[in-house]
């Protein structure tokens, strides 16, 4: 019999802290492919501030962060063409329509002739057929987001990182959300870091393989099964 899978993202004892004031003590968790750990607290609590972490856009106080059993670097090459992010609202193209934007995405990344495909997979799955030749100033809140989810996923990755990717999505979109993922996490087996503070989210069937909570400034990691 097999055992887990090895961890493809490692926090060993990572702390966080913006001058004098801490955000995050020690804090450890593994994610490995196939499987999803979710981030649950409210706003405010560091979960942000663990994505960056995590992706390599802010270094730790303490501890390390490993992808791929090596410090996370994100300005190697090699560690951006594996992860995708759906971290920042305003991470978009705002001069190029939505299926520009997916089509510019799609092929950075190598999907050459299989762009097209995979764009108008994606345009389908968040509803935004029918908006794909508006500019990103035309889009609802919610359209936006779907977008930028849409981005993350439109190009190959082995990691997704989602900073309350349920926010502005509208109740169809919001409930379908948690089964999408549950889906690409079996059958492509994406490991994803997800932060929410979304109970229904969290609790979505077969979507949390590892829980880790923020209450008043304190950290409980539940592990994953297995370990």
């Amino acid at each position: 019999m097999t055992g887990p899978e090895p961890a493809l993202l490692t926090l060993r004892e990572v702390g966080h802290a913006y001058g004098d004031t801490p955000v995050l003590r020690s804090v450890s968790l593994d994610v490995a492919p196939g499987e999803c750990v979710v981030l649950l607290g409210p706003n405010g609590c560091g979960k942000s501030t663990l994505l960056r972490l995590a992706t390599g856009q802010l270094r730790p106080t303490t501890g390390e962060v490993l992808f791929a059993g090596r410090p996370v670097d994100e300005n190697d090459p090699g560690t951006r063409a594996r992860i995708a992010t759906a971290l920042d609202p305003t991470a978009y193209y705002p001069d190029l329509t939505v299926r520009e934007h997916l089509m510019l995405i799609a092929l950075a990344h190598g999907l050459g002739e299989a762009a097209e495909r995979a764009v108008t997979e994606q345009l389908a799955e968040h509803r935004l057929t029918e908006r794909a030749d508006a500019l990103p100033r035309a889009l609802s809140s919610g359209q936006t987001q779907a977008m930028l989810l849409a981005a993350a996923l439109v190009r190959p990755h082995d990691l997704l990182v989602l900073d309350e990717p349920e926010q502005r999505l509208d109740a169809r979109a919001r409930a379908s959300l948690g089964a999408r993922l549950a889906r690409r996490k079996r059958t492509a087996g994406t490991a994803i870091l997800l932060a929410t503070h979304d109970a229904a989210l969290a609790a979505e069937p077969g979507l949390a393989d590892g829980l880790v909570e923020f209450d008043d400034g304190a950290v409980t990691v539940r592990p994953r099964a297995g370990r």
